[in-house]
């Protein structure tokens, strides 16, 4: 079953948004089991519309459309669509009255350019759309559906969530996907093949599917199977078998599962056992702040943090040595370890984690070259350290030190050895 995504915008095909839509239209259409050939971006006009619609008639069964549905002169879709289908706009009064309501209820006035919103194809099956004024229009034609959603991101989803996905699977009887994601950190996409290959090759005998999906200091695997006959469960229960083995070989690099972030794992294990944690940053600005303050809840274990960039902040915040510093440099070891068990003295918790490095792209030497970043964890009983060289751009070696730093206190912190 093969599918297609029109966005129609000229706000789209000149940079000013972002398509947003696709992306998440691809994500659940294939857990539905349906794949897309393509994604395609038009201008709101009516040539280009009628001519993109052919085309993606002339592939696949299933085109889903998104944008052109406002209640402005250059919002044509609605029109070019019903003549597209041989079809006329006729008021609904109905919508009318729900679209009359929605704006009474929000205190604004009812315009008569807000009542056109009801005119819609009266050989169209109309999905609803309780979050605003464009509805969603179900067109069919020689067994071929296309479906018009406006382009309002949580609009659109709301008006696939309340009946859209269920109308398609009734229709086209489609075969979902089910989908486990693993969530690693600290290792490489080839390296960590290798280091699974046996176990990728017993998964893929099994008829299950594997994809590595790298990003700046995360590998995804998502492992995907068909639930055939109803044997969701069957399906549920084997890929978790070889999840759990997957977890059991690699712990180390293995923190998560699905939309679970490592600041999520952290704070949660730091909340079981009730410790806390502080932070000391310098070459991470605080995003290792940021990515933990970002979890609701993190205000039981996160007692604070010190971004302390500048040499004499190291010194005055955090206590840090001036001698450290002008003998072995601010990227160092010493001064590492000195930041962390100042943020833990200052903020009074049982850990703290410091970062300090050559972000770039400046700044780099021989001895120390862009990418050099080192990272300490003060425990109860003793601190270590260690050194990384990450190399890359700016935004990538602070998105991968915190990342790094976060998954490296994971790991002490189940060890218990600074304890």
């Amino acid at each position: 079953m093969n599918a297609e995504v029109i966005t129609i915008g000229d706000e789209i095909l000149i940079g000013q948004t972002v398509d947003t839509n696709s992306a998440w239209i691809a994500e659940e259409l294939h857990l539905r089991g349906i794949r897309l050939n393509r994604i395609i971006t038009i201008s709101d006009a009516p040539d280009e519309i009628t001519q993109a619609v052919d085309e993606s008639f002339s592939r696949v069964d299933l085109v889903l459309m998104t944008g052109g549905l406002g209640p402005t002169q250059d919002d044509v879709t609605k029109y070019t669509l019903a003549e597209y289908f041989n079809t006329e706009l006729v008021m609904n009064e109905s919508i009318r009255s729900e679209i009359e309501s929605w704006f009474k209820s929000r205190g604004r006035p009812f315009l008569e350019s807000n009542s056109k919103q009801a005119e819609l194809p009266k050989d169209a099956d109309i999905l609803r759309n309780s979050r605003g004024t464009a509805q969603g229009m179900w067109f069919e034609k020689d067994g071929k559906v296309l479906i018009s959603m406006p382009g309002v991101p949580y609009e659109m989803k709301g008006i696939l969530r309340d009946g859209g996905f269920e109308k398609l699977e009734q229709f086209f009887k489609t075969t979902p996907i089910i989908h486990k994601t693993v969530l690693t950190q600290g290792i490489g996409e080839s390296f960590l093949a290798k280091k699974i290959s046996d176990w990728e090759t017993s998964l893929r005998d099994d008829g299950y599917f594997l994809a590595y999906l790298p990003s700046p200091g995360l590998v995804r695997l998502r492992i995907s199977g068909y639930a055939e006959n109803g044997n969701a469960e069957k399906v549920e229960a084997e890929i978790a078998e070889y999840i759990a083995e997957l977890e059991r070989r690699v712990p180390e690099y293995v923190f998560g599962r699905g939309k679970e972030t490592i600041a999520q794992v952290v704070g949660k294990l730091f909340q079981e056992k009730g410790k806390t944690l502080s932070a000391a940053e310098s070459c991470t600005g605080g995003y290792i702040a940021h990515l933990i303050t970002s979890i609701p809840g993190s205000s039981l274990h996160f007692m604070g943090s010190a971004v302390t960039y500048s040499n004499d902040a190291k010194q005055e915040i955090l206590g840090v040595k001036k001698e450290s510093i002008e003998s072995d440099g601010a990227v160092s070891e010493d001064v590492v370890v000195q930041m962390a068990e100042g943020a833990q003295k200052k903020f009074q918790s049982d850990y703290a984690i410091s970062t300090s490095g050559v972000a770039g792209p400046d700044g780099g030497s021989d001895e120390k070259p862009v990418g050099t970043i080192w990272v300490a964890i003060a425990g109860p009983k003793k601190t270590v350290a260690k050194k990384y060289n990450f190399g890359g751009s700016r935004s990538r070696n602070i998105t991968i030190s915190a990342l790094t730093a976060l998954n490296w206190l994971r790991n002490e912190f189940l060890s218990r050895e600074l304890e």
